[in-house]
């Protein structure tokens, strides 16, 4: 088990920075005490305290990731105790050979005849003592916040990680639902059209012939679209140009469609077959049952930050009995379930009644381009 290079790289830069506030903090002690500058020797004794940490940290760091309080508290607890002991203890060592090095270098300027004899150990020995006795309680302190610094750095990016995954679930789910609620649509589109196709064919078998190789032409536009949450609008527009071509054949010249399209937004982002289900709610209450001309008139254009689309009709507008079904029939339920997940609260969908008509509007944030998503679809 390794402990990452960033790591490593945040520990030495945080031991240099460390090294260099308390050396001069130090010196400046010193100075306004009277003393002479001794920046050297305290650069000495500050980088063996602080890099010596450094370095300890290192098994500690390794001890953590393996043995989690967390995890298994009644054996880590101990462990880790033993652990900032030991390590202050060692880190004690270090120090007190800094000093004996500090004594000897003084010793060496005091009297040079005297550094020759010389006994290491036994400055060692001497030394030792009131190191520890002086400063354990900041040698324990010091390494046990270590360890609950790593122990923080570890769930912060647990936290992170967690995060991170809970999102890209969350994602996922969306959708999931979203191609639930596609693929819900299109055999609802896939019956009406056959059922309208097996009408006509005893009224005019031409004609239903050319509305069965339409809805060919149809099925082959929504397998390429029914894997991407949006396409371009141009691509819709297409979409439902085929479908209205269908309902032509079926309604004859009762029927007019108009496509007022600004040409700056066909290349906006727009929720696959959005679309469809408006001009198939228009076409079956606001023009079939009648058995009079009708006109179905397509829009869309940008309003500041969002694209705005409405089909209006040219029927009366439905009963309040038939306004209450387009709140729970499958088309427009689904549509604005699928603009609840992919949008959230940031768009519009609204019914209104016109003079002389009936309009749905949708409105969405104005996006050039289709989702990520449906990017690494298309390429």
């Amino acid at each position: 088990m390794k402990v990452p290079s960033r790591v490593l790289l945040m520990i030495v830069v945080a031991a240099t920075l460390a090294t260099m506030f308390s050396t001069v903090l130090a010196d400046q002690a010193v100075r306004a005490s009277g003393g002479e500058s001794v920046l050297g020797r305290l650069a000495f004794l500050n980088s063996t305290f602080w890099y010596g940490w450094a370095v300890l940290a290192i098994p500690l760091t390794l001890l953590c990731r393996r043995l989690r309080i967390d995890q298994s508290p009644r054996i880590a607890v101990p462990v880790h105790a033993l652990a900032i002991v030991s390590a202050a203890a060692v880190h004690l060592a270090l120090q007190t050979a800094a000093q004996v090095v500090i004594l000897r270098d003084g010793l060496a300027i005091e009297r040079p005849e005297a550094v020759a004899g010389f006994d290491w150990i036994g400055e060692f020995q001497r030394v030792f003592p009131i190191q520890l006795t002086g400063l354990i309680d900041w040698e324990l302190v010091t390494g046990a916040g270590i360890v609950c610094l790593i122990h923080a750095v570890f769930y912060y990016r647990e936290t992170q990680q967690r995060a991170l995954r809970e999102a890209q679930l969350e994602t996922r789910l969306v959708e999931a639902q979203l191609q639930t609620l596609q693929h819900q649509l299109h055999p609802h589109f896939l019956f009406n059209t056959l059922h309208a196709i097996s009408t006509l064919m005893h009224r005019d078998l031409s004609a239903a012939e050319r509305m069965l190789a339409q809805l060919g032409d149809l099925l082959r536009l929504t397998l390429e679209s029914s894997t991407r949450p949006e396409v371009r609008l141009a691509e819709e527009i297409e979409f439902l140009e085929k479908y209205v071509q269908i309902e032509q054949i079926r309604l004859g010249e009762r029927l007019t469609t108009l496509f007022d399209i600004e040409t700056e937004v066909l290349d906006c982002a727009v929720p696959t077959l959005i679309l469809q289900p408006l001009v198939e709610n228009a076409i079956e209450h606001g023009i079939a049952p009648l058995g009079l001309p009708g006109r179905i008139t397509v829009s869309a254009k940008r309003e500041h930050d969002m694209l705005v689309m409405t089909v209006e009709d040219s029927g009366p507008g439905p009963s309040e009995r038939a306004m209450a079904a387009l709140f729970t029939g499958i088309g427009l339920s689904n549509t604005r379930a699928r603009l609840t997940y992919q949008f959230g609260a940031h768009y519009r969908f609204e019914f209104k009644r016109r003079p002389g008509g009936f309009a749905v509007l949708i409105a969405i944030p104005y996006r050039r381009e289709p989702s990520a998503a449906a990017a690494a679809y298309v390429a």
